[in-house]
């Protein structure tokens, strides 16, 4: 007895995505690669992320209103950070040191930046040269 592919049992380690249209029932819809979220087993504590970039950590969570790093939240409300927070965390220090802008003027500048890098990948990607130094 072989088994249609397309009626699978969903994997029970992924919750399902509920999605619903207007004119259509609600359908559950399981991700294909479960995207792995910090949190307590696997991100960083908020204590762990202050202490790593040697910020109080009421500032850490201004930052994260702000948007300038990621964080998720528990079931308790405890914020838990991917591991690159201390890097991101750094960063945005270093851009507040160097220039005279505010935080939510240095998330501009983050955006910005991250865009340049992309956009220097994909010229080394196609094989473009410069004649000029990239300044970065």
């Amino acid at each position: 007895m072989t088994t249609d592919p397309r009626r699978r049992r969903p994997r029970q380690d992924t919750p399902p995505v509920r999605r619903q249209r207007q004119d259509t029932p609600p359908v559950e819809v399981y991700e294909l690669v479960p995207v792995r979220r910090p949190g307590p087993g696997t991100g960083l504590s908020l204590e762990s992320v202050a202490r790593r970039s040697g910020l109080h950590p009421e500032l850490v969570r201004r930052m994260v209103a702000l948007g300038l790093v990621e964080a998720t939240r528990d079931a308790a409300g405890r914020l838990w950070f991917d591991p690159s927070a201390p890097r991101t965390l750094a960063r945005v220090q270093r851009l507040r040191a160097g220039l005279p802008l505010n935080y939510a003027s240095i998330g501009l500048v983050l955006d910005l930046l991250d865009r340049i890098s992309l956009l220097e990948a994909a010229l080394r990607r196609a094989g473009v040269r410069s004649d000029t130094v990239p300044w970065t």
